[in-house]
């Protein structure tokens, strides 16, 4: 009886690791403008734009460097691809993957020309859970203090 509990337990463990890991990522879904997003209402992410965690941060740099830097950066993090999108069309948005689990979260950007520089929003949130225990600021702020040293300037 025993035996069959621990078997049950463990077949349930593996279908939710297959899930998190295999379950599919739709872009039309993840897809969407940092700037004009809605967020959920669960603390599992961070709206880096008006009214939102953190205003977006501006770079003394154009489009095209600031999106070659940021490319810089993301590829320098692990378990990250582009979803849909690109730097250099001013949208892109990211999928990276925690290391233990390998649950998802998607990182929503875009890059806007302004007055002297570049305005990036960005908008990450986790697909799993309801709270992300703060790994999206920590992203978003490692990601802006990576840009500001390349770039010399921002946020």
């Amino acid at each position: 009886m025993l035996k069959n509990a621990l078997i049950g337990v463990g077949l349930i463990a593996a279908l939710g690791v297959a899930y998190v890991r295999y379950a599919p990522l739709y872009p039309n879904q993840w897809h969407v403008d940092p700037a004009t997003v809605e967020r959920t209402g669960k603390p599992n992410d961070f709206l880096m734009a008006e009214g939102g965690d953190q205003p977006p941060a501006v770079f003394a740099a154009d489009v095209v460097t600031v999106a070659a830097a940021l490319d810089a950066v993301v590829a320098s993090e692990p378990a990250t691809f582009v979803m849909a999108g690109a730097a250099s069309d001013g949208f892109v948005t990211y999928v990276q993957r925690s290391k233990l689990m390998g649950f998802p979260d998607m990182i929503s950007i875009t890059l806007q020309p302004v007055e002297g520089g570049t305005m990036m929003h960005a908008y990450a949130r986790a697909r799993d859970g309801h709270s992300d225990l703060g790994v999206n600021a920590a992203r978003m702020t490692r990601w802006v203090a990576a840009l500001e040293a390349r770039l010399g300037s921002g946020g």
